[in-house]
């Protein structure tokens, strides 16, 4: 409640996070920073506008979405030093696949004051609900559009070794299931339905476990989903392992590329540590 206290607030922008679906979750600090802001950026001023009012705050809006980001940053500009701005998304913790970027690059890049108020955030919540590893995660954004392009998206999960977590729309979830049972079956996945809301639930288990639920009833597949699937451990007990074509194709970029940069590529490529590739591609320099 510092902020209470203390209502004196810097010029500049504020990065504040909203509720995903329960209003409670919204911190004091970020209720205190919105009601002393002079403009609030968001995505949707009418969504916006709705949790605006629950909470009794009156202040201008201005729409920010990834197709108008630089004119907004042009319209803004000159009131950043003179003026509070918050920047909201339509729900949760900004710019986590939503727009804003731009805007905060800009900010930094100009010496404008920029604080973030943390909150809610369906990304977070998924991996700790989902009861998969998260020491260390990978996170993909939103699903692609595309059923060729999904299926190029689930080549990518066969080989990563890490946890991953995307978000998955109500009307590919089911799609996403059904190619998944086919492509990869033998690792689990943990899908997070309405975080936080009425509806919420989590389905845990295999894939084709878990599209067997979700075919029981048409409802299940209602909502916003954030999945979250487990890494390729297979992957991560051959990490250090180098073949020879390996050491074929270190050879071939130590023609080009200086030690350090061919390092960095096979290590990026094949999920190789660093140390290993460092001392074999320095041996296999030296035999040149």
């Amino acid at each position: 409640m510092e902020m209470s206290k203390k209502t004196f607030m810097k010029n500049g922008l504020y990065i504040v996070s909203t509720p995903i679906g329960n209003l409670g979750d919204i911190s004091a600090r970020a209720i205190e920073t919105l009601k002393n802001s002079d403009v609030i950026i968001c995505e949707n001023p009418k969504h916006s506008l709705k949790l605006l009012l629950k909470l009794d705050i009156k202040k201008k809006l201005i729409s920010l979405h990834d197709h108008n980001e630089d004119f907004v940053i042009d319209e803004i500009k000159d009131g950043l030093d003179v003026k509070k701005y918050s920047l909201i998304s339509d729900a949760g913790s900004p710019l986590i696949s939503d727009p804003g970027y731009k805007l905060v690059r800009y900010c930094v890049k100009n010496k404008i004051h920029v604080v973030v108020i943390p909150g809610a955030s369906s990304l977070t919540s998924a991996l700790q609900i989902s009861s998969l590893p998260i020491n260390k995660f990978i996170f993909l954004g939103f699903l692609p559009k595309s059923k060729n392009n999904i299926k190029e998206f689930i080549n990518l999960l066969k080989e990563t070794a890490e946890t991953s977590v995307f978000f998955v729309s109500s009307h590919k979830i089911l799609m996403f299931l059904e190619l998944l049972e086919k492509e990869i079956n033998n690792r689990k996945i943990a899908v997070c339905k309405e975080i936080t809301k009425i509806n919420e639930r989590v389905f845990v288990g295999l894939p084709e476990q878990v599209f067997e639920q979700f075919k029981k009833s048409s409802k299940n597949a209602l909502g916003e989903f954030v999945v979250v699937f487990e890494g390729n451990i297979t992957l991560k007990k051959n990490k250090g392992v180098i073949s020879s074509d390996t050491n074929i194709a270190i050879k071939k970029l130590l023609e080009k590329f200086s030690l350090t940069d061919t390092v960095e590529i096979v290590h990026k490529i094949g999920n190789i540590g660093k140390k290993e590739l460092y001392k074999k591609a320095l041996d296999l320099k030296n035999e040149e």
